[in-house]
């Protein structure tokens, strides 16, 4: 979180029908610009801040799961709100239940979470500029040289790897 004061960020869906809260600050952020991302968003780039799921806590309501495609063929669970229908966050098969890819826009102040990486820039829209200072990758990303030492062993932890 760019405020390191900040140790929870609430946020929800466009109806508010859904609340949660992020009661830490996330492992990482990554802006993804795959097509699966630009297809699913229906915009440039899907904005996804990774935090357990035990750290990502509802605070009213209950999203329903949208099972769907992705691109390793594993497909991905999508938490919507059941009125407007609003994308909250995503598991992937990767890490399961365990890890809420949260989308930053849905956050009350997005602005406190911007991406830690652009990853999958060989397909991003060519008129989207990436601001200097923050890695771009091609494709996928090697977590061990990205990732700060606290968020991997947060990973490690959870995960048992």
């Amino acid at each position: 979180m760019t405020n390191d004061s900040k140790t929870s960020l609430d946020g929800g869906c466009t109806c508010r029908a859904v609340r949660y809260r992020m009661t830490s600050r996330p492992m990482f952020v990554h802006c993804c610009h795959c097509r699966w991302c630009q297809r699913e968003t229906g915009a440039s780039f899907a904005l996804n801040a990774m935090i357990e799921a035990d750290r990502a806590v509802l605070l009213s309501g209950a999203p329903e799961i949208v099972m769907t495609p992705s691109n390793s063929g594993k497909g991905q669970k999508i938490a919507r709100c059941p009125v407007c229908k609003v994308a909250l966050w995503s598991n992937y098969a990767g890490a399961g239940d365990a890890v809420r890819f949260v989308r930053v826009g849905t956050l009350d102040e997005p602005d406190c979470l911007p991406p830690d990486i652009h990853i999958f820039t060989s397909s991003k829209q060519p008129w989207v500029t990436l601001p200097p200072g923050i890695p771009v990758v091609l494709e996928y990303y090697d977590r061990e040289k990205y990732w700060p030492a606290d968020a991997l062993a947060r990973r490690r932890a959870l995960l048992g790897t």
